[in-house]
């Protein structure tokens, strides 16, 4: 899965009836499904039962139970509310009988002419000149665990790290990244694709974000770790076939959870959604 067109046609949903979807899932080298994965084919879900006029503007969701990679998953859409401004729906992502996920997605017809305000994007080396996340892992894969070599296989995005050489440090760094990304390939002129597809990647370098300040102490092997709940808001129409900075950080980790934040902008410094997430960060009994 190299390019956004075999995305689409791997884990685009099959419509069962009004409400009543099925997904499959793609292989990204975990042993069970990419939380990403769930998490934007319910937001595909969600939005094929709402008119095309009102565009998801914020999702919250829980990750229940690990997915298995060899079966199908079926989703199920719940009509919470149709208003006047806003709609809202919710999504269980099942299998086996059981819900792996769910997820409450608002939508929000668009409105001109209001007050407007965002942070200002950091002052942060550009994407031009930096090796992606997957020549890196070539250049180091004779240092990288196996456990992250797995992943090395084909993605739908461009994914470039500011400073990647922190993955292979062994000291403590501050809880902050930077990460440009973009689709590759041709992406559909649909903005439910394009939020999809931001869904998709902001599951990516959250969690690792966590674990910069105990590189001195643990790494990649030594933990368990997997995401716990994600929530996102998008606050201007996004273009992912151009680049965006995703800046991440993580102000606190405890009680074997990792808590992060992740601000996404345009090329042009617009802030153009914001991401939230709770993660496992358990330290592995090696008795």
């Amino acid at each position: 899965m190299d390019n956004v067109k075999e995305w689409i046609e791997i884990t685009g949903l099959e419509q069962l009836e009004s409400n009543l979807f099925r997904g499959n899932s793609y292989d990204i080298g975990s042993p069970t499904v990419y939380g990403g994965q769930v998490l934007s084919q319910s937001l595909e879900a969600a939005q094929r039962t709402v008119t095309e006029n009102r565009l998801t503007h914020s999702m919250h969701g829980y990750f229940i139970l690990p997915g298995d990679l060899e079966k199908p998953i079926i989703f199920e859409v719940d009509h919470i509310r149709d208003g006047g401004s806003f709609t809202t729906r919710r999504v269980r992502a099942i299998q086996n009988g059981k819900a792996i996920f769910i997820l409450a997605v608002s939508f929000h017809r668009e409105e001109e002419d209001q007050l407007e305000h965002q942070l200002k994007m950091a002052e942060i080396e550009g994407p031009d000149g930096l090796f992606n996340d997957q020549q890196l892992m070539m250049q180091f894969k004779d240092h990288l665990p196996k456990s992250l070599l797995k992943f090395l296989r084909p993605r739908p995005v461009e994914i470039r790290w500011v400073d990647p050489q922190s993955v292979l440090a062994q000291e403590s760094l501050s809880p902050f990244r930077h990460v440009w990304f973009k689709a590759k390939g041709e992406i559909p002129d649909s903005q439910n694709i394009h939020q999809q597809f931001m869904a998709y990647v902001s599951d990516y370098n959250l969690l690792t974000t966590a674990i910069r300040p105990h590189q001195d102490k643990v790494r990649f092997n030594d933990l368990q770790l997997a995401s716990l709940d994600h929530a996102m808001w998008f606050h201007h129409k996004i273009d992912m076939s151009k680049w965006h900075l995703y800046s991440i950080d993580s102000p606190s980790a405890s009680n074997g959870r990792g808590f992060t934040r992740g601000s996404i902008f345009n090329e042009e410094g617009k802030l153009v959604a914001s991401v939230v997430q709770e993660g496992l960060m358990r330290k592995k009994n090696k008795h």
